[in-house]
């Protein structure tokens, strides 16, 4: 065969190739579950706001179109609105809370101690034990005549006992420290892989120009989880807008819809109560919150990475 003859056959070859490597073969693979996912996902957010156009208790042959009257209803709703503030104000305090404690903890088991990976089974527990296994433990820590009241007696505060769950003021409070409790192990999990990409020369280098705890971690180990802090940030933000176990198994929403958030509410109006269509409007307004709450904060993530 002559060199001619070799250097056609090579071009067909790598033509073949080409040809080949175009094809959508590994689609294959991915459609079905392209399909069921996509196509269930958004089905179903079309047929919840064709759902929140209906007066419907989910079950009658005839529903009756309202257009946005539901929408119209839930602007005038006052316990909407509270519901809205409680998620908005658990947001806050929790990941204020979950930050500092994941961080702390984090910057201190970073060093060499011992035991230390004992301490971050014992920090990471509570991520993986179920609410609903932890509810009848919590209400009965917090009831009138609980643990946490008994211990105050005990070690004289009893001015302090309370009847933590059944009083509106403090109801809030025991769900959202219910909610550090369950959730700081995973902060303390990602920063604490995010403090082993820094380089451990960099800190020495500050130790051995005098920088002392607090400013090693002020001036190199925040800032370089920055990111990590924002990414939290969102996750946070979005479990806010879905809470639903914690208050529904502590405190059934209550007292006098103290601990109502926008899942529980949906909920309460769906199922107990039958307004499916108005429950489908507060799930639609939970989307669009939601949409919204995650752009505005991947928009600032953006910037801060710029």
């Amino acid at each position: 065969m002559t060199s001619v003859h070799r250097g056609t056959a090579a071009a067909h070859a790598r033509a073949g190739r080409s040809v080949r490597s175009l094809r959508p073969q590994g689609y294959l693979w991915v459609l079905p579950a392209l399909i069921v996912s996509a196509g269930i996902l958004y089905y179903s957010i079309g047929y919840t706001g064709y759902i929140s156009t209906l007066d419907w208790d989910g079950s009658s042959p005839a529903p009756e179109p309202v257009g946005f009257d539901n929408f119209v209803t839930l602007f005038g709703d006052p316990v909407f609105w509270a519901a809205l503030q409680h998620t908005v104000l658990f947001f806050v305090v929790t990941f204020a809370l979950q930050t500092f404690l994941g961080l702390l903890l984090a910057a201190l088991l970073h060093s060499n101690i011992r035991w230390r990976g004992l301490y971050r089974v014992l920090v990471f527990v509570p991520v993986v034990i179920a609410p609903a296994f932890m509810a009848p433990v919590f209400r009965q820590i917090f009831a009138a005549d609980g643990a946490l009241n008994w211990v105050l007696e005990h070690i004289g505060l009893g001015f302090l006992t309370h009847s933590w769950l059944a009083d509106s003021a403090t109801a809030l409070p025991v769900v959202m420290l219910i909610a550090v409790w369950g959730s700081t192990g995973v902060n303390f999990i990602l920063y604490s892989a995010a403090l082993g990409q820094i380089d451990p020369q960099i800190v020495e280098a500050a130790r051995m120009d005098g920088a002392g705890g607090v400013r090693v971690f002020w001036s190199i180990l925040l800032p370089s989880v920055r990111g990590t802090t924002l990414a939290l940030a969102i996750l946070t933000a979005i479990g806010s807008l879905k809470t639903f176990d914690i208050p529904y198994l502590v405190t059934n929403a209550g007292p006098n819809h103290a601990t109502e958030f926008l899942g529980t509410y949906i909920y309460t109006q769906s199922i107990p109560l039958a307004h499916v269509g108005y429950g489908a409007a507060l799930s639609v307004m939970l989307l669009v919150i939601a949409v919204i709450m995650a752009l505005v904060l991947n928009l600032r993530r953006e910037r801060g990475e710029a």
